[in-house]
């Protein structure tokens, strides 16, 4: 069994991607090496376990993989957040700036009620702003946001600062 805080030994660093002076944590390591992968999932759901969230939210793509793992683990319902057009059924939609644009994410809006208890997932905490409009967008349809769980922390990036009003856990700082 793996530590949770032996982790970051399955994270590799690529230099200069997706362009020079960046760079990226690739966790493809972690995820392909089931002692990693199971130690991750416990380690993001461990902190909420007990705090009666009835759904998981987690913005595609990356956050996906360990949301319904999550999910799972504590027992909880899946919900979606995908970028816009991507959903089949009638959507709740956000649209938030970006350091070189604008983006729009999108849920079900009969995915999440109101009242309901929402953990929200990422794998990586960088500057905040999807996670912001990601738990604004969960909050317009009546549930309540329980906490935040990110596998990666970028803490130079200052993310948690946009964030401050939720309660965060961090499994991997940087």
């Amino acid at each position: 069994m793996i530590e949770y805080t032996h982790l970051k030994q399955f994270i590799r660093d690529i230099p200069d991607f997706p362009r020079p002076g960046i760079l990226f944590r690739d966790i493809t390591p972690l995820l392909s090496d089931q002692a990693a992968l199971t130690a991750a999932i416990d380690a993001l759901a461990g902190p909420f376990e007990n705090d009666g969230i009835d759904l998981v939210a987690a913005v595609e793509a990356r956050g996906f993989i360990f949301g319904s793992a999550v999910a799972q683990r504590i027992g909880a319902g899946f919900v979606p957040i995908r970028k816009r057009g991507k959903l089949p059924w009638q959507t709740a939609r956000l649209s938030y700036d970006l350091e070189y644009g604008q983006d729009t994410i999108e849920v079900h809006r009969d995915a999440v009620g109101g009242g309901r208890r929402v953990l929200m997932i990422d794998d990586l905490l960088a500057t905040g702003g999807t996670m912001v409009a990601a738990c604004k967008l969960i909050e317009s349809l009546g549930a309540t946001i329980t906490g935040l769980t990110f596998l990666v922390e970028l803490s130079a990036l200052a993310g948690r600062d946009l964030l401050q009003s939720y309660r965060i856990h961090s499994v991997i700082k940087y």
